[in-house]
């Protein structure tokens, strides 16, 4: 049975094998995770469809198109079969076969390497299957090339020196290996020290990383993006949590953040400036008479950006249990691209991390995006008194090609009013 690349999207046309969870050989059953593709916009596992042994013929880092053959798995798994019927015989065997399968398959399909790779190889003339890889899964690296370069050079200064003896004894043929052992010497000085020394560590992009390269560029040259700032009085939703926090849990078997909070307070906040629910089409101003909201979720290989649809008629606990949803998928690389496609407006909560304030960046064509920062007890000015109180600097980035600044401060400001007097918001539900 052979493994393809499975289809992700109408847009996503190759895929990175980000690495093997699997090795040759090894048996895999049904619905088991074999390894980890990725794309500029998800990285996804791929599972076995049968039970048998698993026959890798893609390498991880390599590029692959959808629809590729990556591997077969033989669900008979009579393959390994009479390696443990042959006695001693069998195990005879296996020394003799294991160095005539390496030398035969290493120059075509040798042991895994990049593109770059393979070009050094060519540059400097080296066999790739006379190269012992170093890398993870015998991936051969550029460092494996160029120390089986500096070796090959040293093997191939001594058979030059008998070249002396062998010619008659004159002093005129003593010139001859002097000049012949020239050539010899760059190959040895092509060895970079910079590359044994440890210092400089050179690894490719992801092609998510990649991605949100290629759009973070795009929103500073395609916009007009601004932000402006407003600082919210967290102690009423803190008062919330705390009144009714336990009860929430163990009704909805999850826990009262202030997330959806925020997801509510910026779908009432929407209803009342649509310019900044709003996208460009072309010539086209698009007004969405919906909240489709992106919440910016964090993962070791980057950002992502699930979408709740329709939040404005999500109750809170709805919206907790999809943001939820949404976490555990991206940690298990279940993140389908349906769930990060579209979107109206976004929200990033970079207070998780501890930031104190930042400009977030716009999520294209999306006009809005807020940004929400670390709690802090800070002293203010209530009714004339100075007092403590836990407060977050909120930011508003904004796509000022459709949103005026007034109405841009005027959403802020309304975002304000509903975090800080909750039951307001939650009555008009």
């Amino acid at each position: 049975m052979e493994i393809k690349v499975p289809a992700v999207g109408e847009s996503v046309y190759e895929a990175v094998i980000a690495r093997w969870l699997k090795k040759s050989g090894d048996v895999v059953s049904r619905d088991e995770a074999l390894c980890e593709i990725e794309t500029d916009k998800i990285t996804l596992e791929v599972t076995s469809e049968a039970d048998g042994v698993l026959n890798i013929t893609a390498a991880e880092g390599e590029t692959v198109k959808i629809g590729a053959v990556i591997g077969t798995i033989d669900a008979r798994g009579q393959g390994a079969e009479p390696a443990q019927g042959g006695g001693d015989s069998a195990a005879a065997a296996k020394p003799a076969a294991k160095p005539a399968a390496k030398a035969e398959a290493k120059p075509g399909t040798a042991a895994p390497m990049s593109p770059s790779g393979r070009k050094l190889a060519r540059e400097l003339g080296v066999e790739p299957g006379a190269v012992q890889g170093s890398g993870r899964g015998g991936r051969i690296t550029n460092e494996d090339v160029l120390k089986a370069q500096g070796a090959k050079a040293e093997v191939a200064e001594p058979p030059k020196a008998p070249a002396v003896p062998i010619a008659p004894a004159a002093p005129a043929a003593a010139p001859k290996p002097a000049e012949q052992a020239k050539p010899a010497q760059p190959p040895k000085a092509a060895v970079p020290p910079a590359d044994e020394s440890g210092r400089v560590l050179r690894k490719p992009m992801s092609q998510i990383r990649k991605r949100i390269a290629e759009r973070l560029v795009s929103v500073r040259q395609h916009t007009a993006m601004l932000t402006t700032f407003n600082e919210v009085d967290m102690s009423e939703v803190i008062k919330l949590r705390k009144k009714h926090g336990e009860h929430f849990q163990k009704r909805h078997n999850v826990k009262l953040g202030f997330m959806s909070l925020f997801v509510r307070a910026c779908c009432a906040a929407l209803q009342e400036f649509p310019d900044v629910n709003a996208s460009i089409d072309g010539d086209d101003i698009v007004y969405h008479n919906y909240c489709d909201v992106g919440i910016a979720v964090g993962s070791e290989r980057g950002l992502v950006v699930p979408v709740l649809r329709n939040a404005e008629k999500l109750s809170l606990a709805q919206i907790e249990q999809a943001i939820a949803g949404f976490a555990e998928k991206v940690r298990s690389n279940r993140i389908a691209l349906a769930d990060l496609e579209g979107g109206t407006f976004t929200i990033s909560n970079g207070g998780i991390y501890g930031s104190m304030l930042s400009t977030p960046i716009l999520n294209p064509p999306q006009s809005g995006v807020l940004g929400m920062h670390n709690i802090q007890e800070r002293a203010v000015v209530v009714d004339g008194q100075v007092v403590v109180r836990p407060m977050m600097y909120v930011a508003l980035s904004y796509d000022h090609r459709i949103v005026d600044g007034q109405g841009a401060v005027g959403f802020l400001k309304r975002v304000k009013e509903y975090i800080e007097d909750p039951e307001e918001m939650l009555l008009e539900c």
